[in-house]
């Protein structure tokens, strides 16, 4: 495979293009657009890149997988690479609030070489359940968070089955 077979206008076409100097630097330029182009494209599926600047992945980081049974709700947050004392659990008027950052410094004074890294999140999970507020726990293992949200009595009888019209 060449380099020409890479440009997306020369495949399939027997049009070369021309070996002008100016012409062979639009190409290049535009292949270069391109590649940008797809990995803006690809990265923009994690959230953009403004997490190094301090900026929450859209508000759709942490990534948590919810659980409910009878008896509770189970909230679980993938926060790798963060200090459990770095990460703040709030409940409020139903409303779970996961929220934290994470600060490193790395220096190689022999290599002259030292990198900051700042990031801040903040999830809101509304529950819509009533919970038993005195009985929330939270645990932190491997990096990830896992919030138990016991139900109250109240929210655990107060289910109703409704029944599903069949007809059309």
């Amino acid at each position: 495979m060449s380099v020409r077979d890479l440009i997306p206008w020369s495949r399939g076409s027997s049009q070369v293009p021309s070996t002008n100097r100016d012409d062979n630097m639009d190409s290049f330029l535009s292949l270069h657009r391109n590649v940008n182009r797809l990995f803006d494209e690809v990265l923009r599926g994690f959230g953009s890149p403004s997490l190094l600047e301090g900026v929450s992945f859209n508000g759709a980081w942490p990534h948590v997988e919810i659980e409910e049974n009878d008896s509770e709700v189970r909230v679980t947050a993938e926060v790798p690479g963060i200090d459990p004392d770095a990460v703040e659990v709030l409940l409020e008027d139903d409303v779970l609030t996961l929220r934290g950052e994470n600060k490193r410094e790395t220096e190689d004074k022999d290599r002259r070489f030292s990198e900051r890294y700042y990031g801040r999140f903040e999830r809101r999970l509304s529950l819509g359940r009533e919970v038993d507020e005195d009985n929330v726990a939270a645990t932190f293992k491997n990096g990830l968070l896992t919030v138990t949200l016991p139900k109250t009595e109240r929210a655990r009888t107060n289910v109703r089955r409704i029944t599903i019209d069949k007809s059309e």
